[in-house]
């Protein structure tokens, strides 16, 4: 359920009405923005009744809400969330490029790439220090180690970091890292996710190969749920029936997602393509169809990646597809 209130109520007002509200044994979360206020009740609303409500002088309306996901709903949320990572931000109408290797291989290999993707205008700089593979034989990543390298990365070009973490209890060697990754595999890892959600760190979460909108926000609930409120969505392509690129990028999840949910979105289209020449047509179409940017691989040698070689750009076609980024950004939003 969630409570709108009129423009005129007071601080009191809405107070007394919290109050009167957590009575009934339910949650009640302050939304306020720059138009209206908004408290968003998750418990046992049954006992509520709507018209006594609704007849209080500070409510403007009430309404009951179906959906399972209360933090992440637009609805007890109106206004976009923004996402502050280090000294830049997801979401508010800015554009965000996480761009870098599929995986960290060795100092040389990080700062060539981090150095690069800077200077031709990424936001942050991905990498994978630990790399869940279908084959047990693959290149698993560097670990810690590679974390380090990243952190060096970061001190050099100032670029905050995003990398993927996998279980809960490897969060000792993610305290100081910007932004974690939880990836496709594990989006329905509820410990993991749990966990993440003790931690004030923004999470970047992955949508799950043959997840639903609904799954995806469900999994983003349970990182809300536990007092992290810095989640950002990526839809990274889902399975089907489609064998020519390696998975099938969900372009209608953005406006679908931005309909449902305030958090920002981004999209990979690295993962979702496959194929190094579906990377830029792919990013130009998430934009276009609204998203906060996107996380796109970068490599300086793709032809000897220890990981997805085919599908990571050179750092020269990543400037090319930056300054396109920017041309279809700049449009949609003067449209808006």
């Amino acid at each position: 359920m969630i409570v709108i209130l009129k423009q005129h109520a007071t601080e009191e007002d809405r107070q007394n009405l919290i109050e009167e509200l957590e009575r009934y044994g339910v949650k009640v979360h302050l939304s306020e923005g720059d138009q209206r206020t908004v408290l968003g009740l998750v418990g046992d609303t049954t006992k509520i009744d709507k018209s006594v409500l609704e007849a209080n002088d500070a409510v403007h309306a009430v309404k009951r809400v179906a959906e399972p996901y209360k933090k992440a709903n637009r609805k007890f949320h109106p206004e976009d969330t923004v996402v502050k990572v280090g000294n830049t931000q997801v979401g508010g109408g800015n554009l965000t490029v996480m761009a870098g290797p599929c995986s960290v291989e060795s100092r040389e290999q990080i700062l060539a790439v981090a150095h690069a993707v800077k200077a031709a205008g990424a936001t942050m700089l991905r990498g994978g220090a630990f790399k869940p593979r279908t084959s047990p034989y693959s290149f698993q990543g560097m670990g810690p180690q590679g974390l380090d390298l990243l952190r060096e990365a970061k001190e050099e070009t100032g670029l905050p970091i995003v990398t993927e973490i996998m279980d809960p209890n490897d969060l000792k060697y993610f305290r100081d890292i910007d932004v974690l990754q939880v990836g496709a595999r594990n989006m329905q890892n509820f410990d993991l996710l749990k966990a993440l959600g003790k931690t004030d760190q923004p999470i970047l979460l992955k949508r799950g190969l043959s997840a639903t909108y609904e799954e995806l926000l469900m999994s983003a609930e349970y990182i809300m749920s536990e007092g992290n409120p810095n989640v950002i969505l990526c839809e990274r392509g889902i399975r089907t029936f489609e064998t020519y690129t390696r998975n099938t990028l969900d372009v209608a999840a953005v406006p679908v997602l931005r309909k449902l949910t305030h958090l920002p979105i981004i999209i990979d289209p690295s993962h979702s393509g496959g194929r190094r020449e579906l990377v830029v047509p792919l990013s130009l179409a998430g934009i276009a169809a609204g998203a906060d940017g996107i996380e796109v691989e970068v490599h300086n040698d793709p032809a000897h990646a220890l990981s997805d070689g085919p599908q990571q750009l050179l750092p020269e076609a990543f400037e090319v597809l930056m300054a396109q980024l920017k041309t279809v950004h700049a449009a949609v939003h003067a449209e808006a």
